[in-house]
């Protein structure tokens, strides 16, 4: 029997690993595990992404029982589960796809040393990206650190051959036939299914298209939405970025950032928990709870950063553009420490990835790779100004900003948050 476990890669179709576990081996078993190592740090019981993850499965388990085969789904610590499974079944391999994520690359490190004293064959593959770890490197073998140069040579390498599908489905003879078990539900693993609804699994051509013009309007549906497919996996990367590719440079350009930040964070692993730019941690935040707190829940007394809050709190979504104004002011306004909001965006967001929320919280506080300059201080009226000039945005989820019995002050002054701003940051980077 042959293994794939699917992990970030919730698809039959254009699946790299299991491309190659199908193409590779007969009796192929297909296996998901919902990892309590992960599990057991989500506070809410109702987390929107285990719904998410858990109707993604049903839905693989019913594509694969229509193929006869029935899809494994195990609740528990990885090693533990595959110390079982090889107790009860002859196992000659085992396949998946990489994952980038400091817990990640433990654990697989971990399995590996176990496959290999039982005689187990680990594959692992490439497809949550097109280029990975050192494929995308500057002339002296150094890893990029500023996004437009690693994109001019990443746009430079990019062939047909690396937006070419795999073609699983003319191997599917290969799924190891067996009858199909019903799974456990979300209860039994100690969770509620949660009504946040999620974006449509679907190709949004003419949004592509007009990207570049509507990508930075929160009220308007100029975005894809695909952030948490691509999360999941349950879209192929090398699909869209080919139909990018075709379509629109800007939106080409934000998967490049995606494949720049897990670069990153696998060159430069230090930056997880701390500053990229040591200089950095040298920062006196001021962490202050009460105006964390108001932050958190959209009652700030600035309309844009309210509402973008919100936003994040009812949908598990916030608009990008929005994201920036939001990370700007509790990094530069309240000089809140950047990690306190990217653990609250950890455990919001539908589309949370470990190395793009680390990479754009770092790059609002000026202390990541190729970040905004630390003298740049987003002035959230003239943001609301420029991109929600008809306040459509801010009226759909701070209805009562305009009434001022209601609806506090500002939190703080802009004027006088940017200058405190720079003079701390200044005092921090000039006398560490």
């Amino acid at each position: 029997m042959t293994i794939f476990w699917f992990r970030r890669d919730l698809r039959l179709e254009d699946n790299a690993a299991l491309y190659y576990a199908l193409k590779n081996h007969q009796n192929v078993q297909p296996l998901f595990i919902f990892d309590i190592e992960i599990l057991d740090k989500l506070s809410d019981k109702k987390d929107a992404r285990v719904t998410f993850i858990y109707q993604e499965i049903e839905r693989l388990h019913k594509e694969l029982s229509v193929l006869g085969c029935n899809l494994w789904v195990k609740y528990g610590k990885p090693m533990e589960i595959f110390q079982e499974l090889s107790k009860e079944n002859h196992i000659e391999a085992v396949y998946t796809n990489h994952d980038y994520e400091p817990y990640a690359i433990t654990r697989d490190k971990t399995l590996g040393v176990f496959f290999h004293s039982k005689n187990i064959l680990f594959k692992t593959y490439k497809d949550q990206c097109i280029f990975e770890k050192d494929e995308v490197l500057k002339d002296d073998g150094k890893p990029y650190t500023v996004f437009t140069p690693y994109s001019r040579k990443w746009k430079a390498k990019l062939t047909e051959y690396h937006l070419k599908a795999y073609p699983t489905i003319k191997y599917f003879h290969n799924f190891r036939k067996s009858k199909t078990e019903k799974i456990f539900s979300l209860a039994e693993m100690g969770f509620e299914k949660s009504n946040i609804p999620f974006p449509e699994n679907e190709f949004k051509k003419d949004v592509i298209i007009h990207y570049k013009a509507k990508r930075d309007f929160p009220d308007i549906k100029g975005t894809t939405r695909f952030s948490v497919h691509l999360r999941f996996g349950t879209i192929s990367i090398r699909a869209l970025a080919k139909t990018a590719s075709e379509l629109s440079e800007e939106y080409l350009n934000e998967l490049i950032w995606r494949d720049f930040y897990m670069m990153i964070i696998w060159h430069f692993p230090h930056s997880v928990q701390n500053a990229f730019k040591p200089a950095y941690d040298h920062i006196k935040w001021r962490n202050n709870p009460e105006e964390f707190e108001a932050w958190c829940n959209g009652k700030t007394g600035y309309p844009i950063v309210d509402a973008g809050m919100r936003e994040l709190n009812s949908t598990g979504f916030m608009h990008n553009r929005v994201r920036m104004i939001v990370a700007s002011f509790l990094t530069k306004h309240l000089l809140i420490d950047w990690r306190w909001g990217e653990a609250y965006f950890a455990e919001k967001l539908l589309d949370f990835e470990l190395s793009s929320n680390n990479g754009g919280w770092q790059w609002a506080a000026s202390s990541g790779c190729d970040a905004a300059p630390y003298f740049r201080v987003f002035n959230p009226e003239l943001q609301t100004q420029k991109f929600d000039p008809k306040l459509q945005y801010v009226r759909k989820w701070v209805p009562e900003f305009e009434d001022f019995t209601v609806y506090p002050k500002p939190i703080v002054d802009h004027k006088f948050a940017r200058e405190r701003v720079l003079k701390v940051y200044k005092e921090a980077l000039t006398n560490p």
